[in-house]
C-alpha cells in the first residue's frame, strides 16, 4: 500500500477463488508484492519484495477523454504564388540500392613488453663460494661420495643411454637433398612493402640521424635522434636515442641517455651488447646493454672533436675494443674503449699535407674495409673524398690522394661489397661510382634529381644493386643490370625528409629515418634481395670497362692539357721576344739621342770658343776653319741619318 514505509511484507493467498491482497501500487504503478501462496502440496511459499513510498515515483497520471483544440492556424496567401517560378520538367533521382556511410575507428593501441630472466650457476651451499675452485672441488668429491647420488646418476644414465642409442641409429640432422639444384628466381617487377614504423616517442620530434642492426640475428635497431640545426634545438627536446625491437613497434626495448644528443650509433660487430655513439658536442661514448641504459664510458671533452661527430666505425681487431671517429672540426680520431678518455692516434684532414687544423676539411662520413685493414676514407664537406693510409711512416704521407666530384657535402660513402676498389658517394643532387684506379672523375653516376640526396647504401647480396633517399622522403632503387638512367623502384616512404638509411645483412630489410623521427621497416621483393644468374660478371665487366673509358678520356685531356700548356709557353716566348725587340729599339734611339746631344753641345761650346779667338772679320784663322769645317762635316752627317730614319 502506497501509505506503508518500505521495506513492506504483505501476504497475499492465491487460489482457484483470485488473489487475495493488493497487487499494484497507487497511479497504476504495478509493486512487487510478496505473496504466500499455498502449493498443490499444501505447503506456503514466501517471497519478499520491496515497493517504494508513493512520493518516490512521481506525479499520478489522470487521462481522460475531450474534443480536440486548433492553437494556431495560418490561412494561405495566394500572393505569395507570384513569387515562385515553376520549375518543369521536374528531374529526381532514385537510387534502387541502399544508402551507406563509412565510419572509421582507432582501435586500443595494445603494448607489449618483452622481459628476460639471467640464469645463472646456483645450488651450492652458503658456506661455499662457487668461484673459489678449492672449495668447489672439495664439496663435489663430498657429494659424489653420498649414495643418494650415485643411485641419482645411475637412474638417469639409464635414461641418457637410451637417448645416445636413438641419436646413434638415425641421424635427425641428415640432408636428403642435397644435390637439388637452386629454384631460379621468376622475373617479376621490383616491388617493396612497408612492414613496421618506428615513431619517437618524446612530444618535441627529433631527425633519425643514424641507423645501426644488431649484428645477432637483425632483430633489433638501434636509432640515434638529434636535431642538427645549428643553435636551433627547441627547449625542453630530450637526448634519448632508443634501440627497437622489430616485433613490437609501440614502446622501445632500451633508451640510450647520453649527455648530449647522438648523432651517429654504432653495434660493435664482435660484442653485440655494446654500442658506440658520437655526441652533438664531439664526445664519443659507450654502453653497455647489460648495464643499463646509462652511458658506461665516456671520452673527455678537452680530448674530443670539438663539432659533432657524423662518422664511427669500429674496427676489426682481435680485441674487438678498437675504433675511430671524425667530424666536421677536420679531425679523424682512433680509440679504445678500454681507456677511452683521449684518442690513441689523430689525423687531421689537411689536403695540402701541413697539419694544420685551419686548413683542414671537415669529415662528414667515413668509411673502412676489414679486407683492407690500413687503408680508410674520409667524405668531407667540401665534396672531396681523401683517401688515408694509417700505417704511413708521417702524417703527411697519410693522405694517399683525394677524388673531387660533388658540389656538397659528401653525405654517405661506401665500399661495394664484392669489388671493394669501387666505392660509391652521396652528395649534392646526384650518385656517384668510383674506380681507386681513376681519380679524376666518377665512373658511373645518376643523374641530377629535383631533391637533394642524403644517404646511400649498397646491397649487401647484389653487387649491382644500391639504394639512395632524398629530401623529399623519397626511397630509390637502382640496379645497373636491369636500368641504367633510372632508379628500378622508386618509393614514397613518408611527407617529410629521410635522412638516413640502412640495409639489413641479408639485403631484404631495409630502415630509413626521417627528419620527424619516424623510421620506416621495408621489405624488398626477393628479384632485389636475391643473387641473379651472372650478376657478378656482368657488374665486375661494367665497371671494369667504364674505368678503361674514363682512363682514355683522362689520357686525353691530360694530352690537351699539355698541348694548351706548350700553346701557352709558346705565345709567352714570342711575347716576350716581341718585347725584348721593343725595348732594344727603344734604348738604341734613346742612346743615339743622348750622343748626339752631347756632340751637339760640345760643337756649339767649340763654336762659342772660336767667336771669341777670331782675329778679324774677312780672313778666319786656322783653327777657326778647322773647327767650322768639322761642325759642317757632324750636321751633314746628322742630316743623312734622319733621312734615313725617316725612310725606314
Amino acid at each position: 500500500h502506497p501509505l506503508l514505509p518500505a521495506p513492506t511484507r504483505l501476504r497475499t493467498w492465491s487460489g482457484p477463488g483470485g488473489t487475495c491482497g493488493d497487487g499494484e501500487g497507487a497511479g497504476g504503478v504495478p509493486h512487487p508484492i510478496p505473496s504466500l501462496r499455498p502449493p498443490a502440496a499444501g505447503t506456503m511459499e514466501i517471497v519478499y519484495v520491496y515497493v517504494k513510498k508513493r512520493s518516490e515515483f512521481g506525479k499520478q497520471c489522470n487521462f481522460s477523454d475531450r474534443q480536440a483544440e486548433l492553437n494556431i492556424d495560418i490561412a494561405p496567401n495566394p500572393e505569395l504564388a507570384k513569387q515562385f517560378v515553376e520549375r518543369n520538367p521536374v528531374d529526381t533521382g532514385i537510387q534502387c540500392s541502399v544508402s551507406m556511410s563509412e565510419h572509421e575507428a582507432n582501435t586500443e593501441r595494445f603494448e607489449m613488453e618483452t622481459r628476460g630472466v639471467n640464469h645463472i650457476e646456483g645450488g651450492w651451499p652458503k658456506d661455499v663460494n662457487p668461484l673459489e675452485l678449492e672449495q668447489t672441488i672439495r664439496f663435489r668429491k663430498k657429494v659424489e661420495k653420498d649414495e643418494n647420488y650415485i643411485n641419482t646418476i645411475t637412474q638417469l644414465g639409464s635414461i641418457m643411454e637410451h637417448c645416445i642409442k636413438q641419436n646413434n641409429a638415425i641421424d635427425i640432422y641428415e640432408e636428403y637433398f642435397n644435390d637439388e639444384e637452386a629454384v631460379e628466381v621468376m622475373e617479376e617487377a621490383p616491388s617493396a612493402k612497408t612492414i613496421n614504423v618506428f615513431r619517437d616517442p618524446q612530444e618535441i620530434k627529433r631527425a633519425a640521424t643514424h641507423l645501426s642492426w644488431h649484428p645477432d640475428g637483425n632483430r633489433k635497431l638501434a636509432v640515434a635522434y638529434s636535431c642538427l640545426d645549428f643553435q636551433r634545438a627547441p627547449v625542453g627536446m630530450s637526448n634519448d636515442s632508443y634501440i627497437w625491437d622489430l616485433e613490437n613497434p609501440n614502446k622501445p626495448e632500451l633508451a640510450l641517455k647520453p649527455s648530449s644528443p647522438l648523432v651517429t650509433l654504432e653495434y660493435n660487430p664482435k660484442d653485440s651488447h655494446v654500442l658506440l655513439g658520437g655526441c652533438y658536442n664531439g664526445q664519443i661514448a659507450c654502453w653497455d646493454t647489460r648495464k643499463g641504459s646509462l652511458v658506461a664510458d665516456l671520452s673527455t671533452l678537452e680530448f674530443s672533436h670539438r663539432d659533432p661527430v657524423y662518422g664511427t666505425i669500429w674496427l676489426q681487431s682481435k680485441t674487438g675494443t678498437e675504433c675511430f671517429s671524425a667530424s666536421t672540426d677536420g679531425q679523424v680520431m682512433w680509440w679504445d674503449i678500454r681507456k677511452i678518455s683521449e684518442p690513441t692516434e689523430v689525423v687531421i684532414m689537411d689536403i695540402t699535407r701541413k697539419e694544420q687544423l685551419e686548413n683542414a676539411l671537415g669529415a662528414i662520413s667515413l668509411e673502412f674495409e676489414p679486407t683492407l685493414p690500413t687503408k680508410f676514407m674520409v667524405g668531407t664537406e667540401q665534396g672531396i673524398v681523401i683517401s688515408c693510409n694509417r700505417k704511413a711512416k708521417t702524417p703527411a704521407e697519410k693522405i694517399v690522394c683525394t677524388f673531387s666530384g660533388h658540389h656538397g657535402p659528401i653525405y654517405a660513402l661506401q665500399r661495394n661489397p664484392f669489388y671493394p676498389k669501387n666505392f660509391l658517394t652521396v652528395g649534392d643532387w646526384t650518385a656517384r661510382i668510383w674506380s681507386e684506379d681513376s681519380r679524376e672523375s666518377s665512373i658511373m653516376w645518376t643523374k641530377y634529381h629535383m631533391a637533394y640526396l642524403t644517404d646511400a647504401a649498397w646491397s649487401p647480396v647484389r653487387p649491382a644493386v644500391f639504394f639512395t633517399t632524398k629530401m623529399d622522403g623519397t626511397l630509390d632503387i637502382w640496379d645497373f643490370v636491369f636500368k641504367q638512367c633510372d632508379p628500378a623502384l622508386s618509393l614514397k616512404v613518408c611527407d617529410e625528409a629521410l635522412f638516413c638509411l640502412r640495409v639489413q645483412d641479408n639485403g631484404c630489410l631495409i630502415a630509413c629515418g626521417s627528419q620527424l623521427g619516424t623510421t620506416t621497416l621495408l621489405e624488398v621483393s626477393s628479384g632485389l634481395s636475391t643473387l641473379q644468374r651472372n650478376e657478378k660478371n656482368t657488374a665486375s665487366s661494367m665497371f671494369e670497362r667504364e674505368t678503361r673509358r674514363e682512363k682514355i678520356l683522362e689520357v686525353r685531356h691530360r694530352e690537351m692539357r699539355l698541348k694548351e700548356k706548350g700553346r701557352a709557353e709558346g705565345r709567352d716566348e714570342e711575347q716576350r721576344d716581341e718585347e725584348l725587340a721593343t725595348d732594344l729599339e727603344a734604348l738604341v734611339s734613346k742612346a743615339e739621342d743622348e750622343f748626339f746631344d752631347i756632340i751637339y753641345a760640345e760643337l756649339k761650346k767649340q763654336e762659342a770658343d772660336a767667336i771669341k779667338l777670331k782675329p778679324t772679320p774677312q780672313q778666319p784663322s786656322s783653327e777657326e776653319g778647322q773647327v767650322v769645317q768639322e761642325a759642317e762635316e757632324a750636321t751633314g752627317e746628322r742630316g743623312g741619318d734622319e733621312e734615313e730614319e725617316d725612310l725606314a
